[in-house]
């Protein structure tokens, strides 16, 4: 399999515009979108533009796990072309309006279209592919609001588009039959129709759109529904000769079909599929720019590939006129103009976040006015938001870190009181359907027989959150609320078993549970085990260490984390060294703690193995979901050598970088280099470091030697 997609990956580079030798100014050239669209990726390959609202890309199916991304590499045929996706979680949802060239009316089941990946070709802002059943040639691209699609039709035979509100990724073919709740499609005039769906998958929303073209539209007939289907279907006929294009752009809106059509009419308002594509490159380009590296270009194709799923999102979901739905549904207007969704806090409060205060220190503000947006509506800040919902999937609540870690770099503004109320509400009064303050706050953790799954790790993931809690307040000068996080910081000492020399679950009456396996998934644990999660205190290194007995002995079981060898059934605990899971989030930091423990020529070691065997630029080159640009920021800061173990600190813990030159060139007009210095393949480990011409010998850089300016050298050696 891997052979195939090997040949394949480098017939789709031969295709890149320009090629890559011709790319010094066009840094989409090194981007492949169909990077972690086979095994467990779950991106997709269509076109979008950075934290745009459409991200309009191929469907090959609809239920089951593999279709987070709407797409999977391995499949033979398109159903259609859905005009939402999600990139790289691990939940089904979006996927939503499919529009589908066909030719003459079929059975439904005929609608799909077999392809071939020859005949594929994606780059950012731009997709297409050719249907074989139909003879269509379909092209993709987007504005921010707005999907353009171009459909060439070469056959004599009806040329005609399905439009199917019935179609979202979802968990069964059952649920694929049930989830919409209620929808309509109106044809204004022979050119225009209107929609709206609302449904239920991930969570409930409402989707409001509208499709212009720019033939008259021949013919309009409803598709039958069954069962309990309520997502209406409609086929429109085109007159069209063998040759001739059908454009149709289709304007998307969470709000209201009146802001759709206003989105569509600011950004899309005429015809021009040519210059809309090279619009949406253009702006790809100019925040690739922002990053210039030097290397190979397969460490190329790794590096932009990752900087582009981590541009993707969070998404502003308000139209051009600032109007959304909050999270009770109700129209509202945005702060500012903008609204954010997607919010995977637990996943991307790690390294994305602060990707963003580097790469796009722009977006971090308008980023937090959202989550305190949200915080009134619904009285504490955001879990997991998509389409601006609450979904409430996974632990804790790293809303809390993004917004201290923001303030802490001097992002400030919004209402910074009402920032710190919404913090301190978050983590005092108890909110379902995990966060049970009373309890914590009694046992100083949560008890395995009250909180039956993920005890531990929701304490630790909490433990955190008081961290960043205790942090503001001290920037803040709060003194007595410092005090009060504070001591919550130091709870994860009361998950941690001295016997077994493990965190571990524990009973309400001070007891262990038992038995009690470290190398076992679940069991208080979430997507993971004590193995990994042990590891877990991003704030406190120096208690970790002397919880685990000393530096020696602190190395010594983190080096039998990388040895002991684990067999998982667990589909998010992937990409495995030893026990060590770079496929899922919570292991990220741990490689960087042995150069906090004084050992960094194992976090050299570990570095390049990872970079060797877990990210590769072909579509089954992702070890692990890509969860919305998380495991992407890990490559971007490792390859740059330093990573955020501690966020909220503010600073990086240094690795060993893997590229010769990193160079940010920062909207404030200053310019970070980052050099390793006789870096190869042998040349792995670090022997002196430089900041600014000056011997450096600290573990860590800060927030503020980056975005001031300045040469961090790294002088490698074997």
């Amino acid at each position: 399999m891997r052979t195939t997609i090997k040949k394949t990956l480098v017939a789709v580079c031969a295709l890149m515009a320009g090629g890559m030798a011709n790319a010094e100014n066009d840094y989409t050239a090194y981007v492949n979108p169909m990077v972690g669209t086979a095994a467990t990726g779950h991106t997709f390959p269509g076109a979008t533009v950075p934290f745009g609202l459409v991200q309009t890309t191929p469907a090959t199916g609809a239920w089951g796990w593999a279709y987070c991304g709407s797409y999977q590499y391995n499949d033979k045929r398109i159903w259609g072309f859905v005009q939402t996706a999600i990139n790289g979680t691990g939940c089904l949802d979006l996927g939503n309006v499919l529009v589908m060239p066909v030719t003459a009316r079929k059975d439904r089941k005929d609608y799909y279209s077999n392809f071939d990946h020859k005949n594929e070709y994606t780059s950012p802002g731009y997709y297409s592919v050719y249907l074989d059943e139909t003879a269509v040639r379909a092209e993709l691209t987007a504005t921010p609001h707005v999907a353009y699609h171009r459909y060439t039709f070469n056959r004599t035979d009806s040329a005609a588009v399905l439009i199917d509100l019935q179609h979202s990724p979802v968990w069964s073919e059952e649920q694929y039959h049930s989830h919409v709740l209620e929808s309509q499609i109106q044809q204004v005039d022979n050119r225009t129709i209107t929609g709206h769906l609302r449904n239920s998958v991930w969570v409930d929303k409402d989707v409001f759109f509208v499709a212009s073209f720019n033939r008259p539209i021949k013919n309009v007939s409803s598709l039958p529904l069954t069962g309990k289907e309520r997502g209406e279907r409609r086929l429109l006929s085109f007159d069209m000769m063998p040759g001739d294009q059908l454009e149709v752009k289709i304007a998307l809106s969470s709000a209201t079909i009146e802001g759709a059509q206003k989105n569509m009419q600011t950004e899309l308002p005429g015809w021009g599929f040519e210059a809309t594509r090279q619009k949406a490159k253009d702006t790809w380009n100019s925040y690739f720019s922002r990053v210039s590296i030097e290397g190979t270009d397969e460490q190329k194709a790794n590096f932009y590939t990752s900087l582009y799923h981590a541009l993707m999102q969070p998404n502003n979901i308000a139209d051009v006129d600032g109007m959304y739905r909050n999270p009770k549904g109700q129209l509202a207007k945005a702060e500012g103009g903008s609204y954010y969704s997607t919010f995977s806090c637990w996943d991307t409060y790690r390294a994305a976040h602060s990707l963003y205060t580097l790469v796009t220190p722009e977006m971090v503000n308008p980023f937090v006015r959202t989550m305190i947006s949200h915080f009134d509506v619904q009285g504490y800040l955001p879990i997991w938001t998509l389409w601006g919902k609450e979904n409430h999937t996974m632990i804790g609540n790293h809303s809390v870190p993004i917004i201290v870690e923001a303030y802490a770099k001097g992002f400030r503004d919004y209402d910074t009181e009402a920032a710190w109320n919404a913090i301190k509400q978050t983590q005092t009064v108890t909110h379902p359907p995990k966060s049970n303050w009373e309890n914590y706050m009694k046992y100083g953790y949560f008890p395995a027989d009250i909180m039956q799954h993920e005890s531990v790790s929701h304490t630790l993931e909490c433990v955190y959150d008081d961290w960043s809690a205790a942090e503001m307040a001290r920037l803040m000068g709060k003194k007595e609320d410092q005090a009060y996080f504070l001591k919550r910081a130091d709870f994860y000492k009361n998950m941690f078993d001295k016997k077994t020399g493990f965190m571990r679950p524990r009973l309400s009456d001070g007891t262990w549970k038992a038995p009690f396996r470290p190398e076992q998934l679940g069991n208080g644990f979430t997507e993971g085990n004590s193995w990994q999660y042990t590891w877990h205190v991003q704030h406190d290194v120096p208690g970790l260490i002397k919880l685990l007995g000393g530096r020696k002995k602190f190395v010594t079981k983190l080096d039998s984390l990388f040895t002991v060898h684990l067999t998982s059934n667990v589909a998010d605990v992937s990409g495995l060294l030893g026990n060590y899971a770079h496929g899922n989030e919570p292991s990220h930091h741990v490689i960087y703690l042995y150069s906090m423990a004084g050992r960094p020529d194992r976090t050299a070691e570990l570095v390049r193995e990872v970079f060797d065997t877990q990210y590769r630029p072909a579509p089954d080159g992702l070890c692990g979901n890509d969860d919305c640009g998380q495991m992407s920021a890990w490559y971007i800061f490792s390859a740059m050598g330093f990573y955020p173990v501690d966020p909220v600190s503010c600073r990086y813990i240094l690795g060993a970088p893997q590229l010769p030159r990193v160079t940010l060139n920062m909207p404030n007009g200053n310019v970070f280099t980052v050099e390793a210095d006789g870096l190869s393949k042998e040349n792995l480990y670090v022997d002196q470091i430089f900041l600014n011409g000056e011997r450096y010998k600290k573990n860590y850089i800060t927030h503020d030697d980056i975005v001031k300016g300045g040469k961090l050298v790294f002088k490698m050696k074997p």
